[in-house]
C-alpha cells in the first residue's frame, strides 16, 4: 500500500494477486470523497485509488488548477506509484477529460499503458462544445445549471454560505475543463469503455460514443436511464461493466 499523500487521500490500497488498481478522478467541484460510498461496492479484483486534486475536500486551501495541461502534468506525477502495476483509469465529466489527458501523457512517457479507460458524463475531447461555457457566467445562472443538472441537494443550493465555498471551486474546474483545447494524437492503445446517460444535458448520446474515435482497440458503449450524475447513482450496473472491462485481465474472486 502506498502511503496517504494529499494527491491520495485514502492511499492505494492492497491489490491482491491478479487484481487491477482502479484511479477514479471526480468531476467538477466534486472531492475524491464521492467515490468512497460508490466504490464499496467494486468486486474485490478491483481496488479504487481516489485521486485528489487541490481546492476540495482535505486541500480546501490549496489553489485549485484552471489549466487541464498543468493539472494533467501534476497528476501523473503525483500518481506515479500507482503505474508500477496493472491499473485502469475511470473519470466521469471533468474526470473523464483528465482521464483521458492522463492517458496520453503516460504514453508520451513510455510508461505501461492502462489495461482500460472508462469515461462518463462527457463527450469525446476531439469534439467541439455544443454548450456555452459556464465558467465565468453569474452566480445565478451558475446555480440553475447546477439545479438542471442534478446530483447536488436543495438544501446546499439554497444555502448562501455554502455556495460561497462551493462556487470558486467548481469555476476553477469548469475551466479546466471548458477552455481545454484538444490537440491531435494517434488513438490510444488501450480499450475504452463510455458511460452516457439518456437526460445528460452536458453530454448527449452521440457526443459520449464518439470516444469511439480515440481508441484502436475495443470501443464499448452504455447508455443508462437518468441524468448527468447517473453513473453515481446507478453504481452496480457500471460496477459489473468496469469488471466485464477488465475481465481478461482479472483474475476470478473465489466463491
Amino acid at each position: 500500500m502506498t502511503a496517504r499523500t494529499p494527491w491520495l487521500p485514502f492511499g492505494t490500497g492492497t491489490r491482491p494477486p491478479g487484481a487491477v488498481r482502479l484511479v477514479c478522478l471526480p468531476h467538477a467541484g466534486a472531492g475524491a470523497s464521492v467515490y468512497r460510498a460508490w466504490s464499496q461496492g467494486l468486486a474485490s479484483t478491483v481496488v479504487p485509488v481516489l485521486a485528489q486534486p487541490p481546492g476540495r475536500e482535505g486541500r480546501s486551501w490549496d489553489e485549485p488548477y484552471r489549466d487541464a495541461e498543468a493539472l494533467t502534468a501534476d497528476l501523473v506525477e503525483a500518481l506515479a506509484p500507482v503505474f508500477d502495476e496493472p491499473f485502469a483509469v475511470f473519470g466521469h465529466s471533468m474526470g473523464a477529460l483528465l482521464a483521458f489527458e492522463l492517458v496520453r501523457e503516460i504514453r508520451r512517457r513510455g510508461w505501461p499503458a492502462p489495461e482500460h479507460l472508462f469515461v462518463a458524463g462527457r463527450h469525446a475531447p476531439h469534439l467541439a462544445a455544443t454548450s456555452a461555457p459556464l465558467y465565468d457566467v453569474s452566480d445565478e445562472e451558475l446555480v440553475a445549471e447546477m439545479r438542471g443538472l442534478g446530483g447536488t441537494p436543495e438544501a446546499v443550493l439554497n444555502d448562501p454560505d455554502l455556495l460561497a465555498t462551493i462556487l470558486p471551486l467548481l469555476r476553477a474546474d469548469l475551466s479546466v475543463n471548458e477552455t481545454y483545447r484538444y490537440a491531435p494524437e494517434p488513438p490510444l492503445d488501450v480499450p475504452v469503455t463510455a458511460f452516457a446517460a439518456t437526460a445528460d444535458r452536458r453530454a448527449g448520446r452521440e457526443g459520449v460514443a464518439a470516444w469511439r474515435a480515440q481508441t484502436s482497440c475495443a470501443f464499448t458503449l452504455h447508455v443508462l436511464p437518468g441524468d448527468h450524475f447517473a453513473v453515481v447513482r446507478q453504481a452496480a450496473f457500471v460496477h459489473s461493466r468496469i469488471v466485464d472491462g477488465l475481465a481478461a485481465r482479472l483474475v476470478p474472486e473465489a466463491s
